[in-house]
């Protein structure tokens, strides 16, 4: 079978992935009737791609089907293009889930930029999903299980987590003997389920966290804030607050560090894997993570993920 009309292809793509004629002919400096007539044409050779709503249209199985492999065509395709007619020079857009970009990334990143100043670097800080494929966004830091439909994941390093809580916090509770003594003091986002594994893990099994008082934040980053402010006890990560435990404003009472299931990953678009300044920052994070968090990688329940 021979391959249908290019412009045909062009208008099913941009189509599919706005979910919207008109929005695909503004994008393509169309009209919306040209755009459904170049649909046409692809569908009486396919079939139905689109079903027509009232309020806009939806992907029929085949078009779903159809979808990701010609978005993909179309990325390698402005990813060869981009790498012929630019070095390694450009603007590296970069989305990092939040504590970890705030309190991990922020502080190296001028390392990169040193080592690459051709590359304006523009942090995204976020604890929502980036959609690579309706974003200009180049790299993101994701957490999971590292297995993202189309992506190229890393794995950067494990999520852990441990109590810590201010010195002055410390000194108005006295001496903590043992770790159901942290139940006595205020605990920050008492309902996050790490707790309740650390606190079984520690042996106090039933800590009835329920039934507290909940200071809810969001992000842990917000929660260390609050830790330090002498607000209660943070569930934290180790790895993020070396500053503060060495400079003493952050205290971890027990020296039991919980890992999770999920880690941190480094994933961009499978399509842009040879892009000069993907590559450039990804080899720059990874030997980063192999300097600064090297001992992490076999620290908690086992090896990293492959």
């Amino acid at each position: 079978m021979s391959l249908p009309p290019l412009p045909a292809i062009r208008c099913f793509e941009a189509a599919a992935r706005h979910l919207s004629f008109t929005r695909a002919a503004e994008e393509l400096g169309m009209t919306q009737a040209a755009v459904s007539y170049q649909i046409r044409v692809l569908e009486e050779r396919l079939g139905p791609l689109f079903l027509r709503r009232a309020r806009g249209v939806e992907l029929t199985q085949a078009g779903r089907q159809l979808a990701p492999a010609i978005s993909e065509a179309f990325a390698t395709l402005r990813a060869a293009f981009e790498d012929l007619n630019q070095s390694v020079e450009g603007v590296l857009n970069i989305s990092a889930v939040n504590t970890l970009g705030s309190n991990w990334l922020v502080p190296r990143i001028g390392a990169f930029q040193l080592a690459h100043p051709g590359i304006a670097v523009r942090l995204e800080v976020t604890g929502r999903l980036t959609d690579f494929a309706r974003e200009e966004i180049d790299v993101g830091i994701r957490v999971g299980a590292g297995e993202w439909p189309g992506l190229v994941s890393h794995w950067l390093m494990n999520m852990r987590y441990t109590p810590m809580l201010s010195p002055r916090l410390l000194d108005r509770a006295g001496r903590l003997e043992a770790p159901a003594d942290l139940l006595s003091l205020p605990l920050i986002e008492a309902s996050d389920p790490w707790w309740l594994d650390w606190f079984t893990a520690a042996g106090v099994p039933d800590p009835d966290l329920d039934g507290r008082g909940d200071i809810r934040l969001g992000t842990q980053h917000l929660a260390a804030n609050a830790a330090l402010g002498g607000q209660g006890v943070a569930i934290l990560s180790p790895e993020f607050y070396s500053e503060e435990i060495a400079e003493g404003r952050l205290v971890q009472p027990f020296p039991l560090i919980m890992t999770s299931s999920a880690s941190y990953w480094l994933v961009y678009p499978h399509a842009r894997r040879q892009s000069p300044k993907i590559r450039a920052f990804r080899d720059w994070l990874l030997e980063v993570v192999a300097r600064d968090v090297g001992p992490e990688r076999i620290a908690g329940t086992g090896s990293p993920p492959c």
